[in-house]
This record gives structure tokens, sequence and C-alpha cells, in this order.
């Protein structure tokens, strides 16, 4: 190995370092603010570096508000929350151009920027608007950028959003078509909360005590450490295991097994590899590695994959938990195959 080989490594070892420190000091801040929910405070961590979003499922009270909200405070970034209704219109959210008048008396049209002018923007119960307003936030889930009257607005990055639905209460909702749920790097479910730590939130209201978590990051330095990122070696057969992890929600594959074949419709899209990808190589530089291992892509492939995989007729007449039905595919799902022929000539 030549010397320029090993320095390299080296410096990408020390960055991974660095980055576990980070993660964990952030995780840790977090987690004075939010009681319990550990699960979700490092996935919503995870989807931030990745520069993707996430969408919560969980009844009211749980606190998704206080974690966007410590979330922006540790990191540094502006916050803006939107309460979704049926009467919300997609101006009420990205802004509209209203006529104004300047110094000499003339008219001019002058846009007026929405909330969506943020950094991390929490759209709560995301399914009670209607699906026009939806809409509004495809673009800039996926492009970071407003289109107002034909005129291009670029957000400021960081730009994260956190949607956040109750699973319980579906009178007046409009559920979320399958082209916008792909737009959600994880969808996570908040558990309700343990007697242990509904206690500590009891303690912490009747004793009034404030936690205020460390400011650790701002957006150039996130930025820098999303460009580590790119630099996690993702070998060959980790990336056809991510491949593989997807196919196996697709009943029409040999890599389907029986419980998919029979209960489901359509599985998850090509955005969900990139997805198992991104999250893995976050998840490989949190535990101090340079490399992506396949526990990383196994680690997060229910997030990932839980709203991407639409079930069938008898899938939800037996009421499938796609969740155990993503974890039963992955445990049965080798590591390693031959490659194909095409796939080994490629590489």
């Amino acid at each position: 190995m030549s010397s320029t080989t090993t320095d390299t490594a080296q410096v990408l070892q020390e960055e991974a370092d660095h980055f576990k420190q980070t993660f964990a000091r952030a995780r840790d801040e977090i987690g004075k603010v939010i009681v319990g929910q550990h699960q979700v405070v490092e996935a919503t961590l995870v989807a931030m570096f990745c520069g993707g979003n996430v969408l919560l499922e969980g009844v009211p009270g749980l606190g998704k508000t206080e974690l966007v909200k410590a979330l922006s405070h540790v990191l540094e970034l502006d916050f803006r929350r939107i309460q979704f209704t049926p009467d919300l219109m997609p101006a009420d959210i990205i802004g509209t151009n209203i006529m104004n008048t300047d110094e000499s008396g003339k008219y001019q049209f002058e846009f007026r920027q929405g909330p969506i002018f943020t950094q991390l923007l929490l759209a709560d119960e995301i399914n009670r608007a209607t699906p026009k307003t939806q809409s509004a936030l495809l673009e800039t889930m996926q492009e970071g950028t407003v289109t107002v009257g034909g005129t291009q607005y670029v957000l400021k990055q960081p730009f994260f959003v956190m949607a956040t639905q109750n699973p319980i209460e579906q009178e007046g909702t409009f559920p979320l078509p399958e082209a916008q749920l792909d737009r959600f790097l994880f969808k996570v479910d908040v558990p309700f909360l343990n007697r242990i730590d509904m206690n500590e939130v009891v303690n912490r209201t009747i004793l009034r005590q404030s936690v205020e978590p460390e400011k650790l990051l701002d957006s150039e330095k996130i930025l820098h450490l999303r460009g580590v990122l790119n630099k996690v070696v993702v070998a060959d057969p980790i990336r056809d295991y991510a491949v593989r992890v997807v196919l196996a929600t697709h009943p029409g594959t040999d890599f389907a097994g029986e419980q998919v074949r029979r209960f489901v419709r359509w599985g998850a899209s090509p955005r969900a590899a990139q997805a198992l990808i991104k999250a893995a190589r976050v998840r490989a530089l949190a535990e101090g590695r340079a490399h992506v291992a396949f526990e990383d892509i196994r680690h997060f492939a229910g997030n990932v994959l839980r709203h991407r995989v639409l079930l069938n007729y008898d899938g939800q007449a037996e009421n499938i938990n796609i969740g155990e039905l993503i974890e039963q595919c992955v445990a049965e799902l080798p590591e390693e195959l031959a490659k194909p022929r095409s796939l080994t000539a490629d590489l």
C-alpha cells in the first residue's frame, strides 16, 4: 500500500472519529430534552445528516414538536411550525405575490415569503390538509427550491422537513399519495412512553424544570459533515445487498418471500435503495467506521421501507403489519449471493 493511500485512509478515519463524537454529543444534548424516545432521536439526526426528510407517526403529546425545537437549538438552525388544516392553502405555506407601491408611487408585485422559508420545518398533522396543499411541499422536499409565478427561489441549506400524522384519528384526513411518501427518507413510529419515562415527564412538569441543550453545530459545519458521507466506502456486496433488500419487497422478483408474494401489491421504489445507502453511511460514521457493513443496511430497513410498500387487498383484509413483513424479508435475505454476469461485467 502506497504512502498516499495510507495517508488518505488515516484522514478518513480521523474524519469518521470526529463525526462519531459530534453525532454522539448531538444525540445526548437532544436526549436531555426528549425523554425516552432514543430511536426517534437517532433516526431524526441520521435523516438530517443525510439531507432527507422524516415522517413521524404517533399520538399527540409524545414530544414531536419539542424534538424539532431541540434539534433546531442544538444544530443552531432556523425553525418554523405549520399546523395543517383542511382550509390551509398552498400560498399560506410557500408565500404569494402581492401588489405594493414603491417610493415613487408606482405599483409593482412583491413576493412575500411563507413559513416554508426556513431550515427546520415542522409540518404538523400533514394529512389534515388537502392534496393540493400537501403537494406544495413536493418541490421543496426534493429540490430545496420554491417556484412562484415562474420565479424559482432557493431555500437556505440545510433544509429539513419533519411531518407528523396521527394514526388514530382519521376523520377529515387526506392520506399522503405514494409519490409524496416516497420523498420522506424515513417513516418513524413514535411509541408511547413507558412508566419510568412518563414519570420523568410528569416530574419535570411538576417541578417546572427547564432543560437548555448546548449549541453544537451550525449550517456550515453540518454541510461539511455531509460532505464526509460521500467518502464512506460502500463495497460492491454491500451495495448489492441494499438493492436486493428493496427487490425483496416486490412480489414479482426472485428475492420475494412467500408473505410478500401473497400480501404485497407494490414494493419500494429505487429511492429506497438510495436511502438505505445514505442512512448506512451515517450509521457507519456514527460508529466510528469509514466503511459500511451489512448491519448498517439492516438497521434502518424498517424506517426506509415501511411507507414505501403497498399491501394488496388480501394484505389489508388480514391487517398485515408492514413493519413485521419487512423484518421477515430482511431476516430471510442472505448477505451475499453470486453476482449476475451483467453486473460482474460492469464491475
